[in-house]
């Protein structure tokens, strides 16, 4: 081993030990997440233990087991059994715990036991982020996207996907009781051996059919009429691909988009976002504390009733229209090709007709003027535009809130690629960290509160890469002051 650089002998004794903070280096980020929990008042943000009990065993500081979490977060360890090694093992959680090593069912008990408080953590990290200055444009990207939960595919039912199945074994029964029908027409040629293994399948699969049945059942007691057996608020999502989908949870984000940090967060069971742009912006303008909020959003995000709550509450929408219609496919004319004249409350078809207003309706609780015109019979451009009597063109009554949107988009051409820029990255960095398992944890609030943490550790990230982590740490300490 000469000419090499040789480490020092496993059993070699020295006369003063080395102190563990030796180990730390002073821009190391766990010094970060150290000062930032000991700042914390954790009996006021929901923490549960802070005041230790009179009788029986003593039990570990809260403040311990939420920097062993923060930490494991910040370095892609989610599992509370991995994290139990990692105290035991880990220089860094030796110093940041002072060489506690809890259990993994106290560790795992924590989390699940204190997700407010974990929550609120999150909170006020934002809200220290706001205090640095950090969110001085007002202008969030928020979207939503699909994250699997601890719910296996096949433990998941619904009406279609039950009766695809029972379909499935129908079949698998009608082809066992042929090869049975076959077996003894040909006894003497046929092992009993093979006859007696098509018997258990068929037991097997009534069995199954009967385990199918109870579903079915328990599946029409469901008020969404779907079922998950693992995590029973896991639901089945569609996904981007076409014919693809996953059983799990729809995590909404507001993005800040001149630092990229995580303003606000949410996770639901609804496999859409289309009720969502007005509670993200709520969120995004509580956190940033700001009196007025440019939100950029997907065409998933378009509903009137949503986008003019936004603006009532001074927030500005930019979310692309969707098309809904398959006019355009098929040669006609849609909507876009009508012109509305408001002066006159009528619009002009292509044909240069006057559509002018006819009558109120109630579609969905949206009071909608209805127009028409009294010449599309004789009308030359007919095929072009209907197969009934006369076109109809509905308007909502708010409609005009939509088309100043539309206007603000036109004259902004660069929103929907700052948006993508700003939240999908970050969407991306989560899923990276986080690993294929995605969440660990079962039930809607208890993965509410696992997201948290994920939020927390990017967010931690991200100003330790802006600010570095003596300015970090120099912060929070003239906060708490």
């Amino acid at each position: 081993m000469r000419r090499f650089i040789e480490g020092e002998g496993r059993h070699q004794v020295t006369l003063l030990p080395e102190c563990l903070d030796d180990y730390i280096g002073e821009d190391n980020p766990v010094r970060v997440v150290d000062v930032f929990v000991d700042e914390l008042d954790l009996a006021e943000l929901g923490f549960g233990g802070v005041a230790p009990a009179a009788t029986g065993r003593p039990s570990y500081h809260p403040a311990v087991l939420l920097k062993i979490y923060v930490y494991g977060y910040l370095n892609r360890i989610q599992s509370s059994r991995r994290l139990e090694r990692e105290a035991q093992r880990n220089v860094e959680l030796m110093w940041l715990t002072g060489r506690l090593a809890p259990d993994f069912k106290t560790i795992a008990d924590f989390r699940r036991d204190n997700g407010k408080g974990i929550r609120n953590v999150c909170k006020q990290f934002v809200a220290m982020c706001r205090e640095l200055n950090l969110f001085s444009q007002a202008i969030v990207a928020i979207d939503g996207s699909k994250f699997k939960a601890v719910n296996n595919r096949d433990k998941n039912f619904t009406p279609h996907k039950l009766e695809q199945r029972m379909k499935q074994i129908d079949e698998s029964i009608e082809r066992y009781l042929n090869a049975l029908d076959t077996a003894d027409r040909t006894q003497a040629s046929e092992p009993e051996g093979k006859t007696k293994h098509l018997q258990e399948k068929l037991r097997k699969l009534k069995r199954q059919m009967k385990y199918l049945r109870e579903i079915g059942e328990r599946l029409e007691q469901q008020p969404d009429e779907q079922l998950s057996l693992t995590d029973q608020d896991a639901r089945s999502m569609a996904t981007s691909g076409r014919g693809t989908g996953m059983v799990g949870y729809n995590v909404q984000l507001s993005v800040d988009t001149k630092h990229h940090l995580i303003v606000a967060h949410e996770v639901t069971n609804l496999g859409h976002d289309r009720t969502q742009l007005a509670n993200m912006s709520f969120q995004s303008k509580d956190a940033i504390g700001v009196q007025e909020l440019d939100a950029i959003a997907d065409r998933g995000y378009y509903k009137g009733p949503e986008i003019l709550k936004c603006v009532e509450a001074g927030i500005t929408p930019f979310v692309p229209k969707t098309m809904t219609s398959d006019n355009k496919a098929k040669g006609l004319y849609d909507q876009r090709d009508f012109v509305y004249i408001k002066d006159a409350n009528e619009y002009r078809c292509p044909a240069g007709e006057k559509l002018p207003y006819r009558m109120l309706s109630t579609e969905h609780d949206m009071k909608l003027g209805v127009y028409w015109s009294s010449n599309c019979r004789t009308c030359a451009q007919r095929s072009q535009c209907t197969a009934g009597k006369e076109r109809r063109v509905r308007r909502w009554e708010h409609e005009d809130v939509l088309d100043t949107m539309q206007s603000r988009l036109d004259a902004n051409p660069g929103k929907m690629k700052q948006r993508r820029c700003t939240v999908e990255h970050v969407f991306g960095t989560l899923k990276f960290w986080m690993g294929s398992a995605y969440f660990l944890m079962k039930r809607l609030k208890n993965v509410g509160t696992e997201m948290s943490l994920h939020v927390l550790s990017n967010n931690l990230r991200r100003l330790i890469n802006i600010l570095g982590v003596e300015q970090v740490m120099m912060a929070i300490r003239r906060r708490a002051v």
